[in-house]
């Protein structure tokens, strides 16, 4: 099961109390205060994990708390310090603390790790209080109770190339060609529930990351269809590659469509619709679609942006992944160029 959104309440162990107690021992006189001081409470800790791609784990438990640190003893014995507890989510998730709206932190590479919820620190022992004047004291400290706070998790898939396409234009198929990923593919709108990412292989070892984002239909930024809760995943990608249906087949034109996805994209983020992006002419094996593809380039006769012709269902692709790569890496160069 995909789940990219989760509420969790998290908290701190509760420090260990300190120990008021005095030294007893024969021919040993006013032995003076011994009590112990309390041990610090477990913290409860976030980290990113390459292995996770859903919050999944998370939504059957919802309250985690750490141990609470032990009290101090006699004898000067302090108490240890409580254990912490790790929770592990997808990389690409941002925490956010759900009372303020605060965003926390962004876990964006893999092993980053935060402390959500502090430990409380343990009391001090009696000794701790003795002066000059006061050789024997009787005072303690109790522990600090632990952090608590409720916090939002939400996962934005990292990828370099997002599939953006209206339902049943084979952007599953498309991703099963590209890379090992094995998404549903099935002859009806909505197969993809959620994101999947392949990865595409290169010879010379280099990878890519492709995200397959759920059909995005008119009106989705309004919660029309399933797309609208998937948005989100569009916002980290490098590049967007709109795959259309040139055979036309749920009888709409491949222009409009391209027209209402970058609509989509835009009313759901400003800028978003300006991303680099190429155009990828899918299902050119149908009969109308070298005429499709002919209006489609006379549409867009006054922007600057690639179209490939494909059929992923047959396989052939051309060099498609060869100019994913190349747009990818040239947007990588262009954020690095200072």
């Amino acid at each position: 099961m995909f789940v990219d959104k989760a509420t969790i309440t998290v908290k701190g162990g509760d420090g260990g109390n300190g120990c008021c107690s005095f030294h007893r021992e024969k021919f040993v006189p006013r032995g003076g205060p011994d009590g112990g001081d309390g041990g610090a409470g477990g913290n409860v800790l976030l980290e990113a994990s390459a292995d996770e791609q859903s919050l999944a784990a998370l939504i059957y438990n919802r309250h985690y708390q750490a141990k609470n640190g032990p009290g101090g003893k006699g004898a000067n014995m302090h108490g240890r310090k409580a254990p912490d507890i790790t929770l592990r989510v997808p990389v690409g998730t941002i925490v956010t603390d759900s009372e303020t709206g605060e965003v926390i932190a962004d876990m964006d590479e893999a092993g980053k790790c935060i402390v959500l919820a502090r430990g409380g620190r343990g009391g001090r022992g009696n000794p701790r209080f003795a002066t000059q004047t006061n050789r024997a004291p009787r005072e303690w400290e109790p522990g600090e109770p632990g952090e608590m706070r409720e916090v939002v998790l939400e996962l934005k898939t990292i990828a370099d190339v997002g599939l953006v396409g209206y339902p049943n234009a084979g952007k599953s198929t498309l991703l099963r060609t590209l890379s090992a990923a094995r998404p549903r593919v099935a002859p009806y709108p909505f197969t993809t529930l959620h994101p999947m990412v392949g990865v595409i292989e290169y010879p010379d070892y280099e990878r890519i990351t492709v995200a397959d984002i759920p059909g995005l239909i008119e009106g989705a930024h309004d919660n029309v269809g399933l797309g609208h809760a998937f948005l989100r995943h569009i916002e980290r990608t490098v590049v967007l590659a709109f795959v259309l249906d040139m055979g036309g087949v749920d009888g709409r034109q491949p222009w409009e469509d391209l027209r209402h996805l970058r609509e989509e994209l835009e009313l759901y983020m400003k800028g978003l619709s300006k991303r680099p992006a190429l155009i990828v002419a899918n299902k050119m094996d149908l009969p109308e679609a070298a005429e499709n593809l002919e209006l489609l380039r006379a549409e867009l006769a006054d922007e600057v942006i690639e179209i490939i012709p494909i059929s992923a269902g047959s396989g052939e692709i051309g060099d498609l992944k060869e100019r994913l790569r190349a747009a990818v890496e040239s947007r990588r160069r262009r954020k690095f160029d200072f």
